[in-house]
């Protein structure tokens, strides 16, 4: 090699060196200095949304298959809007207790549906936030101008979960599979025992802790000096609110479903029972026994049910011909300890969205915040409303303070209405819209707490002329 080549080599090093070097400064000033995010300029609305009738699990529903319900919700939406499958650019929809035949139920629903097989969908699963977090989803790729029509829902079917075999019984059916001989065979089957038969019952419970949702409710409950007739009285709110907007068809979202082999449509939530305090006050403890204070009646029941909205930017509605129900305006994910914290989500998440935009509670027309529990509930208004644990855990200097209980949750929530897991994040959106419509508000939140510790909260805000039908 000559002496002009590696002369000529070495300065590329040097050079390279140097670029290496200016390229690790500027990433260094990068994160010391980081730039104020950047919003999107686009104007994403909420254009409309359906759920099927919320059912208790076991009941008109029970022969069904998952992606049944959500093919309804699909259909129906577009009939609602009269719109064309073949506008719709992509599908996110949420499932968290998965059917094995349909893993990816949003793909099984939308062919189900007539959906054209070019139009591509997945499913996401993120507990009782799930189709939050397909609706976010779609908000991004609407944002970052991948797509620019979104259907996003979820579907949720207790009436028929996987019970799986023991893992010792797993284990040995797949090695008979493999197993060539009759020798093999029988060798594998003198390994079985009796306890093998053990099935795998699937549980509200965080794999984390092992403890279920409703023992983690009741101990937050005592944590918070929550006590059993606050949380009965809460109840007795939710179903009494429910079933008042029943009766007076604010429930539009709602779209009746003709199930086969059934002669009288369902066409109303099954869940809404309007009881007496002293009925309520004999139910004994569902899950800390002799003496909790979570009961089957303030906590939100199994059900069955799906959920579906489309969303896209309000410049595509306006092509369209369409009058959207709201504006997406702004969300955030929080997550905190599992353990201790696990229902907490709306007491992270609500004070963190009002400050990222700007807000205070006064400023809010409409709160919708799901009901997993009455004692969930109330332990997230006292937090709020806690210099101590605003300081402790949220890092601010005072209380958030309380929102307006007149604002909140009008038409009852998921003690009443229903909670199928993976839909409820889009009937807290639509009640919303809806409520800021018929109460003459412009601001909704929506917060939802959720297995793993996880929470939610969505900025809503009422479109110019929408409409609560």
């Amino acid at each position: 090699m000559s002496l002009q080549n590696v002369c000529r080599k070495g300065n590329a090093f040097n050079l390279l060196n140097v670029a290496r070097k200016v390229q690790c400064r500027a990433l260094s000033a990068a994160v010391a200095n980081p730039q104020p995010k950047q919003k999107n300029s686009q104007n994403i609305v909420l254009v409309d949304g359906v759920r099927t009738p919320f059912l208790t699990s076991g009941t008109t529903y029970s022969k069904l298959m998952p992606h049944e319900l959500a093919r309804h919700s699909l259909l129906s939406l577009l009939q609602k809007k009269r719109l064309d499958k073949e506008l719709i650019d992509y599908i996110v929809y949420g499932s968290v207790i998965q059917e094995v035949k349909t893993s990816n139920i949003a793909r099984e629903a939308a062919l189900a549906a007539g959906f054209s097989n070019k139009t591509p969908a997945h499913t996401v699963t993120m507990a009782c936030i799930s189709s939050n977090a397909a609706i976010t989803t779609g908000m991004g790729l609407i944002a970052t101008n991948t797509y620019d029509v979104i259907v996003a829902g979820g579907v949720e079917f207790m009436s028929d979960v996987p019970i799986r075999h023991s893992r010792k019984m797993r284990s040995l059916l797949l090695k008979a599979n493999k197993a060539k001989t009759l020798g093999q065979r029988l060798a594998l089957l003198s390994t079985f025992r009796p306890d093998f038969l053990a099935p795998e019952l699937p549980a509200v419970a965080e794999f984390s802790s092992g403890e279920t949702m409703g023992h983690s409710a009741d101990r937050l409950a005592s944590a918070f000096n929550v006590s059993r007739s606050e949380q009965d009285e809460y109840a007795l709110r939710s179903h009494t609110l429910a079933k008042e907007a029943q009766e007076k068809g604010y429930f539009t979202d709602l779209v009746p479903f003709k199930v086969s082999g059934v002669d009288q449509i369902v066409d109303k939530d099954n869940g809404i029972r309007v009881s007496s305090p002293e009925s309520l006050a004999k139910l004994r403890p569902a899950f800390v026994k002799p003496d909790g204070i979570v009961t089957a009646a303030n906590a939100s029941f199994l059900t069955d049910g799906a959920s579906a909205c489309i969303i896209m930017t309000e410049e595509k509605a306006k092509q369209l011909g369409l009058k959207p129900k709201a504006y997406l305006r702004d969300f955030l994910f929080v997550s905190q300890d599992p353990v201790n914290q696990l229902l907490l989500g709306p007491a992270y998440g609500i004070p963190k969205l009002l400050k990222k935009a700007g807000l205070t509670l006064k400023d809010i027309d409409s709160w919708e915040i799901h009901e997993a529990f009455a004692g969930q509930i109330v332990a997230n208004l006292k937090a709020l409303d806690s210099d101590w644990f605003c300081k402790t855990y949220l890092g601010l200097n005072e209380k958030v303070g309380t929102p307006d209980l007149s604002k909140w949750n009008n038409w009852g929530g998921s003690l009443s209405i229903g909670h199928p897991f993976a839909a409820t994040g889009v009937r807290l959106c639509m009640h919303t819209a809806n409520r800021l419509v018929r109460e003459d508000g412009k601001l909704g939140v929506v917060a939802a707490c959720a297995a793993g510790g996880q929470g939610v909260a969505m900025l809503i805000e009422r479109y110019p002329g929408a409409t609560a039908d």
